[in-house]
């Protein structure tokens, strides 16, 4: 059983960011029980790229995807997502603007209004 040990991804390498993630992805292909050769086929890649990145070789970040696809695991980019947040200046300006109260149409106003003849 693999322990899950946090890492303290400043202090790594980029070589050891790439070795980490090529671990983790031959972890997740044997877990699926898919050879390197039916992910490198689903993922629509050459056998010898999923062999470079399970050895810490670099890939492309496109090819990262297609691999993270196949493997149902695109929802680890879900931390990439921005989220809008709004200032406190804004949200007391939209608190502002927010209706109170309904009012009625002022008929004669309607009345006057140019009909365009």
């Amino acid at each position: 059983m693999m322990e899950n040990i946090n890492k303290d991804w400043v202090t790594l390498s980029d070589s050891a960011i790439i070795s980490a993630i090529g671990e983790f992805i031959k972890q997740k292909r044997l877990q699926e029980n898919k050879s390197q050769a039916l992910l490198a086929k689903d993922a629509g890649l050459n056998r010898s790229t999923i062999v470079q990145i399970e050895n810490g070789e670099s890939i492309t970040l496109t090819s990262l995807i297609q691999i993270l696809r196949v493997l149902n695991l695109l929802h680890l980019l879900d931390i990439f997502t921005i989220e809008e947040k709004i200032s406190p200046v804004e949200y007391v300006k939209m608190k502002e603007k927010k209706r109170l109260r309904a009012r009625k149409k002022d008929t004669k106003a309607n009345l006057n209004d140019d009909i365009g003849w």
